[in-house]
């Protein structure tokens, strides 16, 4: 993906919005690995998947700065709603602000704590499920997702690429790439689901429980 091409494919999708691009400018200068949002193209890719699928609840594991809870949110129907959770407590700060005071704060809940353990309490079923968390445990988080989302229900998780690390023996050792090949291939074996791994960004595989 060339500069130019990725200016031609944004420029031709459709806009993030003031509020959206405020909200990226502000990751990336106030938190570290601002990249981690999902940003432009991804956002509107979400907000497309929630138009499609038209889920009622929306399960998010990985919140960090609030940019793809929003996106989503923004394809909500009017009695959708999201539920974001985030492990890390230091978070909260910079992204409640930013949550709710967006336009779309009611359709979304956000909660600190380990969605691994927390999401099934809510006695919840889910339409679909964005996992975007910490990726040494990518696949607890998936089992979890199995068990809360609906027949026919969808399973989003990013990262799966993961900058191309997957298929480099240079990050054999390292704990987060071991957790999204682990994943991966668990997955590629699943014959409790269809999936398919789309290359865009860090990648990102979409999952369709059977």
């Amino acid at each position: 993906m060339t500069e130019e091409l990725e200016k031609y494919i944004l420029g031709h999708s459709d806009e993030e919005g003031e509020y959206l691009y405020r909200l990226y400018r502000a990751t990336n200068v106030h938190l570290l690995h601002g990249r981690m949002a999902s940003g432009h193209l991804q956002g509107r890719l979400l907000k497309m998947l929630v138009r499609m699928i038209r889920p009622k609840n929306i399960l998010e594991v990985g919140t960090f700065s609030g940019y793809s809870a929003i996106c989503m949110a923004e394809g909500l129907e009017k009695d959708g709603h999201l539920y974001t959770f985030e492990i890390n407590d230091e978070q909260e700060d910079f992204t409640r602000p930013w949550i709710e005071g967006s336009a779309v704060a009611d359709r979304i809940t956000f909660i600190i704590g380990d969605a691994i353990t927390e999401a099934p309490r809510l006695g919840l079923t889910f339409d679909m499920v964005f996992i975007d968390g910490d990726k040494r445990t990518y696949t607890e988080t998936y089992e979890m997702a199995l068990q809360v989302v609906r027949n026919g229900g969808f399973i989003l998780a990013d990262n799966t690429l993961w900058d191309g690390h997957v298929v480099d023996n240079a990050y054999d050792k390292d704990s987060q790439t071991q957790g999204i090949r682990r994943f991966n291939d668990m997955l590629k074996n699943d014959d409790r689901v269809e999936k398919v791994i789309v290359p865009l960004r860090d990648g990102l595989t979409i999952i369709r429980k059977k």
